[in-house]
């Protein structure tokens, strides 16, 4: 991460977010199917929202601990629906589950994996797509070179930060980006919290 904040220091607007933010926190769980679990929690919903799903969701099962796949397996849509999950991402979840335990996902493997290979690997589940898949390349496996172009907050990002008029298309980003392409995880955060500050 050291040099992707002294390449993105070079540019005056990455240096200013970096001296207001400070470091980025990239942390989350390195177990892979809580951290895509997670991520299907957390689509198109507020953050705060999502959270409260997602804790009530893990306390439907013994001692409170993330539940494995197998565990899933056993528990009706219904009662997944009772925490405040839609159907449909409770049949994500449960699909998620299914492919994690008959070895359709392969996870001791994703660390080798290139990111075209793992985006293909991974959207063989329902309800994961190239956004859902980014997030975990990003979060959980921390790579320093993902530009989640499809997430609104990172277009949002890009026309604060580089005063556009209106919201970039993908070749647009990657064009702004080509200065740093090989640091925009790193970015992506700091872009992400521009469109937060927006909000504010």
């Amino acid at each position: 991460m050291e040099e992707s904040i002294a390449v993105l220091k070079r540019d005056r607007r990455f240096s200013k977010l970096i001296e207001k933010h400070g470091l980025p926190d990239l942390k989350r769980s390195k177990n892979f199917f809580q951290s895509l679990v997670r991520s299907i929690v957390y689509q198109q919903l507020a953050g705060k929202a999502a959270a409260t799903i997602f804790d009530r969701f893990v306390s439907l099962f013994k001692n409170k601990k993330f539940p494995t796949p197998e565990e899933i397996n056993k528990i009706s849509i219904e009662k997944l629906r009772s925490v405040g999950l839609s159907s449909q991402k409770a049949s994500y979840i449960k699909d998620l589950a299914q492919k994690f335990s008959d070895g359709t996902i392969k996870q001791n493997k994703l660390n080798k994996m290139t990111t075209g290979e793992i985006i293909e690997h991974l959207t063989q589940v329902k309800g994961v797509g190239v956004w859902t898949v980014h997030m975990f390349l990003i979060f959980t496996l921390n790579r320093l070179d993902i530009l989640p172009t499809g997430d609104l907050g990172i277009k949002k990002g890009f026309q604060i930060v580089y005063k556009l008029k209106q919201l970039p298309t993908d070749i647009e980003m990657e064009k702004l980006a080509k200065p740093w392409r090989s640091h925009a995880s790193i970015a992506s955060w700091y872009l992400w919290r521009a469109a937060d500050e927006k909000k504010k």
